[in-house]
């Protein structure tokens, strides 16, 4: 009996083909995530550098350089942000595993704690302008409303990302691995700004 089918075609049967986004277009095709996360941070980074480097170069030079006292609300500050980082990257690893609930009340911790972080940085702006150092005081107080404000900013942008990992039914993984990875570069960046405006000032 002749074969109707090639060798080809027989090999070709054991492929497993990977859905595409051609086949579901409401879904965003495989590293979309992962080149938008590196491209945020690359820019926020670049950003952010450039912004120390005309810091640290202001305050060499000493005419109108006030230093202004750092308020004792920012270490509260850190903790909650490591905090914060600390329950994502757990929550983070229990939806992988598919503990989805369970991860679920971790992100909305997270979420809380990120709030938190906000309303501390607000209390330090607080502190400082009940001492009498305003925004356009000296130098050293812009830069550092510059610091905290816009960090401030770029956390609520990622507490808006959570709460869309929040909001969808099951996302993909990739998407809260990109939202833990984008909030936990925010902690490193935190902890650069806090350490550059401490040794500073």
């Amino acid at each position: 009996m002749s074969r109707l089918v090639s060798d080809r075609a027989e090999r070709t049967a054991g492929v497993v083909l990977l859905p595409a986004s051609l086949d579901q277009p409401g879904k965003a095709p495989p590293g979309l995530y992962r080149i938008g996360l590196l491209t945020i941070c690359g820019s926020i980074f670049a950003f952010f550098a450039a912004l120390i480097i005309a810091y640290i170069w202001r305050a060499d030079t000493p005419p109108y350089w006030e230093p202004i006292p750092l308020p004792r609300t920012l270490w509260l500050s850190t903790g909650l942000i490591l905090a914060s980082s600390a329950v994502f990257e757990i929550a983070r690893r229990m939806y992988g595993r598919g503990e989805h609930r369970t991860a679920s009340r971790l992100f909305l911790v997270t979420g809380c704690l990120g709030a938190a972080f906000l309303s501390s940085q607000i209390t330090a702006w607080h502190e400082l302008v009940q001492a009498g150092a305003f925004l356009a005081q000296n130098p050293h107080s812009s830069f550092f409303y510059l610091f905290t404000g816009l960090h401030a900013a770029h956390v609520l942008g990622g507490m808006i990302a959570l709460l869309v990992v929040l909001l969808r039914k099951n996302p993909r993984r990739e998407l809260v691995d990109m939202v833990a990875y984008y909030w936990h570069f925010l902690g490193v960046l935190w902890l650069a700004l806090f350490s550059v405006l401490g040794l500073i000032s």
